[in-house]
């Protein structure tokens, strides 16, 4: 049967899916604490670290658990500090939550996606009371236009719906409170 393709034969081997027993150093695994998945965060040559969120839809919000390993520098009461790109607003990454915990530091994050194309966003880290003690850590995901599909959402990332259809969900609580 032709495709239409060149090279269409199929080739050996196949699509592996992480299972909920990763090494620690696998790009998903499931944290037996909380029984929540994440993302590990990968160290990079400069020392900071890298999460990649895979294929997102763009105009779109999300939510993003990943896990940084632990880091003997970085203490236990840590916080995020502002964003140094004033251009942008509003944020499309905001922090919800900072958790260390045996792993490392757990971070829950919400992503607006705004346009299509890979897209990188950079948050630092650090920890309360010591100056030099920062984290740098890089969210990358690659978005598509919201008309090619809906991606299948790695383990740690779980879609909150469309702009437009959060932020009236978020305001018509606003309204209730």
């Amino acid at each position: 049967m032709a495709t239409g393709r060149k090279g269409s034969t199929s080739k050996a081997g196949g699509v592996r899916f992480p299972d909920d027993d990763e090494p620690p150093g696998s790009p998903t695994r499931r944290d037996d604490q909380s029984n929540l998945s994440s993302l590990i965060a990968i160290l990079e040559k400069d020392g900071s670290y890298l999460v990649k969120a895979g294929f997102l839809k763009s105009h779109h919000c999300y939510e993003i658990v990943f896990t940084v390993p632990d880091v003997p520098t970085v203490g236990k009461e840590l916080s995020c500090l502002p964003s140094c790109s004033p251009s942008r607003k509003p944020p499309s990454l905001r922090i919800h939550r900072i958790n260390s915990t045996l792993e490392g530091v757990k971070v829950l994050c919400e992503y607006r996606t705004n346009q299509e194309g890979v897209l990188q966003e950079e948050i630092t880290l650090a920890t309360k009371g010591r100056k030099d003690t920062n984290l740098k850590v890089r969210l990358q995901a690659k978005v598509i236009d919201p008309h090619h599909g809906t991606p299948m959402l790695l383990e740690g990332v779980r879609c909150l719906g469309a702009k437009k259809d959060v932020l009236s969900k978020q305001s018509s609580e606003r309204k209730k409170i």
